[in-house]
């Protein structure tokens, strides 16, 4: 895979080497258990795949080399480049200003742009839209755009399946901007409608199958659904694409329930003609990094920690599984950690910060799951991790630990 060149602070010569370690002996990712690093009276269960993907390098190697390559120009982005905070501070440092934020409300108007200005496309993508009006303007977009491919290829199937007259489903949160990216592209070949999770996928099908009137469709998937789509006629042939953070498991019982739904109404023996499997647009690094989650939840332990940004949808999906087993702390950096009796955390359900007293599990030897999401530097997991251990008495060091796990992995 390609090696990306990104600021150096954002790499971790600790995390970064447990990373190598486990690359090195499995390099095809059959092992998803975490690696256990044991510091004597505390052990670490590192999950096997966390931090940055190909998408987010890329788009970060983009973004700094625009900055360097354009030195008397105005450089823009869209809106944050990715979903984390000391990302887009560093951005903004550099000189990069948002033209919308992440919900797509303006902050600096289209008119105040010129063809000289560079604009940033983000990771996520951008609606059709936004791309005609930039190339009104006269911007030059295709080299500043860093859309993650596994965005493209989400896009590519939406056309595939609007060229054989199926109607798009996607699996996504609409507010998203990349599910408001994805549904822009899929709407010009199909019809196209979002939905979060299953429950609001069998609330769609009840409009299908008479349960539900037609008119209440529109109040209730409002801003979700593209113009020419009918309830009582978009079930005749579907696909399934998604969001690509989110739940595997959730977009894979969605594609199935519309599945079922094709062969009860068709059969068997026209199943393809009714149902298209679309399941390889999902992203290769979601489904590693919820993999590794699962490894993580099959050990012991007494409590989880999650580094990413609190607006990051797939960090958010690895607190959701996590918290099933463990107390589980989001938290966005080691400043989070107030100290070892509080540590202030995000309640990604109600987008709330949380502050918790004792939360610190001191046993014989207390043992911490600690991952991030896809936008988080490995830095940032490693300042963490320096933190918790400045709370426990007689640590081994890390080149000790380190030392004991490449031994461990070469083996």
């Amino acid at each position: 895979m390609k090696k990306f060149e990104i600021p150096l602070h954002y790499r971790s010569s600790f995390i970064s080497q447990i990373k190598e370690a486990r690359k090195i002996t499995d390099p095809r990712k059959k092992d998803f258990s975490p690696a256990i690093l044991d510091f004597g009276p505390v052990q670490f269960l590192i999950a096997r795949h966390f931090g940055f993907c190909y998408g987010v390098e890329n788009a970060i190697e983009i973004s700094f080399r625009t900055v360097e390559e354009n030195p008397d120009k105005r450089v823009f982005l869209l809106s944050q480049m990715i979903h984390n905070p000391l990302v887009n501070k560093d951005l903004t440092n550099k000189g990069i200003r948002f033209i919308m934020d992440t919900k797509g409300e303006q902050i600096i108007p289209w008119e105040d742009l010129t063809n000289e200005d560079v604009v940033l496309i983000p990771a996520f993508g951008t609606t059709v839209e936004i791309e005609h009006k930039l190339k009104e303007i006269g911007i030059q977009i295709e080299s500043y755009d860093t859309t993650c491919p596994f965005v493209k290829k989400v896009w590519n199937m939406s056309e595939k399946l609007g060229n054989q007259e199926a109607t798009v489903i996607i699996h996504g949160k609409h507010i998203h901007e990349e599910t408001r990216a994805t549904f822009s592209h899929s709407k010009e070949n199909a019809p196209s409608v979002v939905v979060k999770d299953l429950e609001e996928a069998k609330s769609l099908a009840q409009y299908a199958s008479g349960e539900k009137q037609v008119e209440d469709f529109f109040a209730e998937f409002k801003g979700k659904h593209s113009d020419n789509f009918d309830p009582k006629t978009a079930f005749d042939k579907v696909g399934v694409v998604n969001q690509t953070t989110m739940l595997a498991s959730e977009t894979h019982e969605i594609a199935e329930f519309f599945k079922q739904i094709m062969l009860n109404k068709f059969g068997e023996n026209e199943i393809k003609n009714h149902f298209i499997d679309t399941r390889d647009t999902l992203c290769y690094a979601t489904n590693d990094n919820q993999e590794a989650t699962y490894g993580l939840m099959r050990e012991e332990a007494d409590l989880a920690i999650v580094v990413g940004g609190y607006n990051s949808s797939n960090t958010s999906h690895l607190v959701e599984l996590l918290e099933r087993n463990f107390p589980t702390y989001y938290i966005s950096d080691a400043s989070e950690i107030e100290n070892e009796q509080l540590i202030h955390h995000f309640n990604y359900q109600n987008h709330k910060m949380l502050s918790t007293s004792n939360w610190l599990v001191k046993s014989k030897k207390t043992r911490i799951v600690l991952t991030s999401g896809a936008s988080c530097p490995d830095a940032a997991v490693d300042e963490v991790m320096d933190k918790l251990l400045s709370y426990f008495e007689t640590t081994r060091s890390k080149n000790e630990v380190l030392e004991e796990q490449q031994n461990t992995y070469s083996q």
